[in-house]
């Protein structure tokens, strides 16, 4: 009985899984046409340049951070977490705008503010020590395959995965007819690369494919690709002077557009990034590939054919010039034998015009394979156009008598004098102000510290003398305490930090601020609250379990937040001199009002500068990775 009931679990498992899988490539097959859709990225009103390729944004479920907060405020910070519920909406709200940002500036600014408060949020409410119950769940932009994390990693990473993207958007629908639609779309896809560089740096075990390294590589490359191509349309804009050295100079130029395209082919059809890699990225770049080198040569054999060398021509510097546009000579001729002989310099010119026109042949060859391309009329003119050039510039050069002559031209060493180069944005973070400042500073009051409930303390000063002193920055600390003082026997600890004077909160308050509030104690007395940190080191961080659908591993990802080198503030030594509030007695010891008390920057610049530890690759019999 047992055998046969565990037969049929086995057979509606396999059933369901196969359901799953059925499903899976369906949605992979919708994101494949949706990632093809290039002619929705392009700008409208374009209709003369080859259309770009943008990022896909990644997709996020809706985050609920009401409750864990709030339970969080109550049970860490013993605060009440529903006087933080507009705080707690307004996060939810920039969450939910970052899940559809417009293709601008402001769309990728909108993104930095919530990536710039995500520091703050971890310090705040994501213990390494404890789970609070939110998971985070981001969907591959190629394969659709949902990817589930209880810590900020996985939502870092794809904020940032979505910056490149808009920036690609941005660059796509840039008029590229206008030099500075060239200029945006040039920065914007420079850009794009820097941030996928610094993702690829900063999170290198991601569990979603498609910010793997492997992937992230081939995007970066295809970016400054782009960029290298627009860069090539920025030089031919005003118009390309049909001059030798001009011919010559932009021949290298789209040389080095194809090299790199035929670079980003070749990391496309690498295994597993072609599984998941749509045809129409791949067909593009060699169609791309094929299209520039003909143009090269195209510009080569247009240079030699039409400007003979003249008896005002400088043969030296041509000969320079054609020197370094070669990599090596046709047997037994010299740059000066065809520069000077006419007929070789006709054989070596309609040379290049065969190689340009076989090479058109093929890019429309290509793109004739590739089923998604039929919507893009518009580089299909191109290339025919192209071809068809090349072909009327052979016709023109053409006699009987010179059929037979079918050298093979040189191929030409690609060049430019405008390198695309990654760029990191300075918007990839902003200043931001913390939505839970009045928690307190982030040195004291995190989720990682560990502190007391606040207790209240009667100060009763004896001749005029409370029994303690003040040191540091916000919030103070009672140091030097007189263990007989009455602060003292009321419950008051060295180390203690003071929270809160009468009713007036003072844990942003410097020494100064609280000595004012001090200074007001009279014969009766004024209650103060006060808070005692305890161990600061919780134990080893706890594993966080990630959830990955159809995907050949995952990875258990370790907490962020733990560094049992940050230590304390409160251990520091001060040293000993005369009490500020000591206004009679002279026979004891007290410490110094200390300004100095090293603390977190309190913009969360510490959670941000913080070495994290590198992601372990798991196997996935430590039962922290749930299939």
């Amino acid at each position: 009985m047992g055998a046969t009931s565990n037969s049929k679990v086995k057979d509606m498992a396999l059933l369901e899984l196969s359901y799953v899988n059925a499903t899976l490539q369906l949605l992979k097959g919708e994101l494949e046409g949706l990632n093809s859709s290039v002619e929705v990225y392009q700008n409208p009103q374009e209709t003369a340049n080859i259309p770009l390729i943008a990022l896909g944004l990644k997709e996020t479920k809706e985050v609920d951070f009401s409750t864990p907060f709030k339970d969080f405020i109550l049970e860490h910070y013993n605060e009440d977490g529903n006087s933080f519920e507009d705080e707690i909406a307004d996060l939810m709200d920039l969450r939910q705008a970052c899940r559809t940002p417009g293709r601008s500036e402001a769309g990728v600014e909108l993104l930095a503010k919530y990536t710039s408060h995500l520091p703050l949020m971890e310090s705040r409410f994501f213990s390494p020590s404890r789970p609070n119950g939110i998971f985070f769940t981001w969907y591959d932009s190629f394969t659709g395959v949902p990817v589930c994390q209880q810590n900020l990693s996985l939502e870092k990473a794809s904020i940032l995965f979505n910056m490149a993207a808009l920036y690609s958007q941005i660059g796509t629908r840039s008029n590229r007819q206008r030099m500075d639609g060239l200029e945006e779309a040039i920065t914007s896809f420079q850009k794009a690369a820097g941030i996928l560089n610094h993702l690829k740096e900063t999170f290198t075990h991601t569990p979603s494919y498609d910010m793997s390294p492997a992937m992230l590589s081939m995007l970066i490359r295809l970016m400054l690709a782009q960029a290298q191509e627009c860069l090539f349309e920025k030089t031919a804009l005003p118009g390309i002077r049909n001059q030798f050295y001009s011919l010559m100079k932009m021949a290298q130029e789209a040389a080095k557009v194809s090299e790199i395209y035929d670079q980003v082919y070749q990391s496309m059809i690498q295994t597993p990034i072609k599984d998941n890699v749509p045809l129409f990225w791949s067909t593009t770049s060699q169609v791309k590939t094929n299209h520039y080198r003909s143009m090269a040569h195209y510009f080569v054999g247009s240079a030699l054919l039409d400007h003979q060398l003249g008896p005002t021509d400088d043969e030296d510097q041509q000969e320079k010039t054609l020197s370094q546009v070669y990599d090596c000579f046709p047997e037994g001729r010299s740059p000066l034998d065809i520069l000077k002989k006419k007929d070789e310099r006709k054989h070596i010119g309609k040379a290049h015009i065969r190689r340009a026109i076989m090479g058109h042949e093929e890019a429309l060859r290509i793109y004739g394979l590739c089923h998604n391309t039929h919507k893009l009329d518009v580089l299909q003119e191109i290339l025919k156009a192209s071809h068809q050039r090349s072909l009327n510039k052979y016709s023109e050069n053409d006699s009987e008598e010179e059929f037979t002559d079918y050298s093979e031209a040189p191929d030409i060493i690609s060049k430019t004098e405008h390198k695309a180069e990654m760029e990191v944005p300075a918007t990839i973070k902003v200043k931001v102000t913390d939505f839970f400042q009045r928690l307190g500073p982030l040195s004291v009051f995190s989720a990682k510290q560990r502190w007391t409930a606040p207790r209240t303390v009667r100060l009763c000063p004896e001749d005029r003398d409370l029994g303690f002193t003040l040191k540091g920055e916000s919030p103070v600390q009672v140091v030097s305490l007189d263990p007989l003082c009455p602060a003292a026997a009321d419950g008051l600890n060295e180390n203690d930090y003071i929270v809160a004077v009468g009713d007036t909160d003072c844990k942003w308050m410097g020494v100064s601020e609280v000595m004012r509030l001090l200074k007001d104690v009279n014969e009766e007395g004024m209650d103060i609250q006060v808070v005692s940190m305890m161990d600061s080191n919780p134990p080893m961080p706890t594993k966080s379990a990630t959830f990955s659908g159809n995907l050949p591993k995952t990875y258990s990802m370790i907490c962020l937040g733990y560094d049992d080198n940050i230590k304390n503030p409160a251990t520091r030594k001060v040293s000993k001199k005369s009490s500020f509030l000591s206004w009679g007695l002279k026979n004891r010891l007290k410490s110094a009002s200390t300004l100095s008390l090293p603390t977190a920057d309190q913009s969360g610049a510490l959670s941000r500068n913080k070495p994290r530890p590198a992601f372990p690759n798991t196997s996935s019999h430590n039962g922290s990775a749930l299939h």
